[in-house]
């Protein structure tokens, strides 16, 4: 069994400093779901073995932010910045999980961009949660976490329609769920 959480990066400005779209900061909204996120995580085992980031920089602080909110909940994963990650359709963000075989982690993240990510989780979840299925379908919000399994034992077996989808969820999604 193998598990790939997916996700996009938080709430940014709209123009980097730079001019680049690569230095674009996250604003506030995105440092409080980032770290909302991360907190998530942090009581919803089991954690990422291996983190692969866009980067970006904004994807740069989805991560630090998330991973500080995390802190302590587990052991730390190992963390990779993976230039193909920027832009990345279908096809390359499968050749990143593909190769991922080589250090088999049980449980991988990928932290990255729209419209890939988005294509990239509809494309992989054949069944599971109908509900996610649904509030997944229109969009993969700033700070949209996709967690998909796949009855696999490597990496190199991940295909289109092979996931599960176990879960999507999203600040907003957090902020409207009862008792919260």
């Amino acid at each position: 069994m193998r598990r790939l959480m997916l996700l996009r990066h938080a709430k940014t400005e709209n123009d980097a400093p730079t001019g680049q779209d690569q230095d674009r900061r996250l604003d506030q909204r995105g440092r409080c779901d980032a770290a909302e996120i991360g907190g998530w995580i942090a009581k919803h085992p089991p954690f990422p073995d291996s983190v692969l980031v866009s980067p970006a920089v904004r994807s740069h602080q989805t991560w630090d932010i998330a991973a500080e909110a995390m802190h302590g909940a587990a052991p730390p994963p190992k963390v990779a910045f993976v230039p193909e990650l920027y832009g990345a359709d279908v096809s390359t963000l499968l050749q990143i999980v593909h190769a991922a075989a080589a250090d088999d982690p049980q449980r991988l993240m990928l932290i990255g961009h729209n419209p890939g990510l988005h294509e990239f989780a509809f494309t992989l979840t054949g069944s599971g949660n109908p509900a996610g299925r649904t509030a997944l379908a229109d969009n993969l919000p700033t700070s949209g976490l996709v967690v998909i399994d796949f009855a696999i034992e490597d990496w190199g077996d991940v295909s289109f329609r092979g996931g599960q989808l176990e879960l999507f969820i999203s600040p907003k999604l957090l902020k409207a769920a009862p008792g919260s």
